[in-house]
């Protein structure tokens, strides 16, 4: 049987173990937030979709002592936790396993390889969504893709995922989707957390659907002038197209914030601001929302590492 380590017990961890569990891999999750953790070792990853919930029995701790060694991981934690999961993964994975982060945002790939090293470090870009519910609960999201860069030892991961009924495609290059998904992430997330809205509620403003708007194309010009080749032509109208087509989703910066948790702003309006300085792109919007959203989380109260 397949053994496969997921960190993380947020919507992504729990979707993703879930589907797996219920195609016959051994799956185990490693997180720090208490609630999530008890939730699944007393009922399973529980998941809600259109034909009904499912619980799925799969084993979770927070004592990285308790996990033996594995041969492949999944990193689905926010990106400000990335490094302390790359000191955990240290540990428990083997010689020759292999990580695989589909985070959101930049940065986190480059984490876990100076820790773990390039060879055992893999990077993927993923459509999958989901709602975290409460701990232990997802609402299932729409079907998407997962695109996998090539990587020697990917092979046997890419299987399990395919039985667990996950579309996989395969590139050499993953910085046009990489960067494609940033740019709308920093048009579409930081806008719902700080309205406390839907993705398609965005588009019944048109002050929303503005900032929207040059926040992805300040993103864009970024990625420009880094000769990176986008998915799209309009940033504008691609990041208006995907809150359309995820109308009813929480994003999940607005699920963080409801949580009083940290957010993953650092990482995607953070980032684009840092390589536009580096590079004399201007993006005074996406920093804008990178300090207001980073203010409401430090006047929200207590973080919790829901993890």
């Amino acid at each position: 049987m397949a053994e496969i380590l997921i960190v993380g017990t947020g919507a992504m961890a729990l979707l993703f173990g879930g589907r797996l569990a219920a195609s016959g891999v051994k799956v185990t999750l490693l997180g720090t937030w208490e609630e999530g953790i008890r939730a699944v070792q007393e009922k399973g990853i529980r998941i809600i979709g259109e034909t009904g919930e499912f619980a799925y029995p799969v084993k979770a701790t927070a004592d990285v002592k308790e996990i033996k060694r594995v041969p492949f991981a999944f990193v689905l934690v926010k990106s400000w936790q990335t490094e302390r999961a790359a000191r955990q993964l240290k540990g428990v994975m083997q010689h020759d396993g292999v990580a695989l982060t589909l985070q959101n945002g930049l940065g986190n790939l480059a984490i876990l390889s100076d820790v773990l090293g390039e060879e055992r470090t893999a990077l993927g870009v993923t459509t999958y969504g989901a709602t975290l519910l409460e701990p232990g609960l997802v609402r299932r999201g729409g079907e998407g893709i997962i695109s996998l860069g090539i990587h020697p030892r990917l092979g046997t991961l890419k299987v399990n995922l395919q039985q667990a009924g996950f579309s996989i495609y395969e590139t050499p290059d993953l910085s046009s989707l990489v960067w494609s998904k940033l740019i709308i992430n920093a048009a579409i997330n930081p806008l719902t957390a700080l309205l406390g809205v839907t993705n398609g509620e965005l588009l019944e403003s048109r002050a929303a659907r503005k900032i929207m708007s040059i926040a992805a194309e300040e993103a864009a010009s970024v990625a420009s002038a880094k000769c990176i080749k986008l998915n799209f032509k309009d940033p504008a109208l691609a990041a208006e197209e995907v809150a359309a087509a995820t109308s009813g989703n929480i994003s999940s910066m607005l699920q963080d914030i409801r949580r009083n948790s940290p957010t993953e702003i650092d990482a995607i309006c953070g980032e684009i601001v840092r390589e536009g300085k580096r590079l004399n792109v201007p993006t005074p919007v996406n920093n804008l929302l990178f300090q207001l959203v980073q203010a409401q989380v430090d006047l929200s109260g207590k973080n919790y590492e829901n993890s």
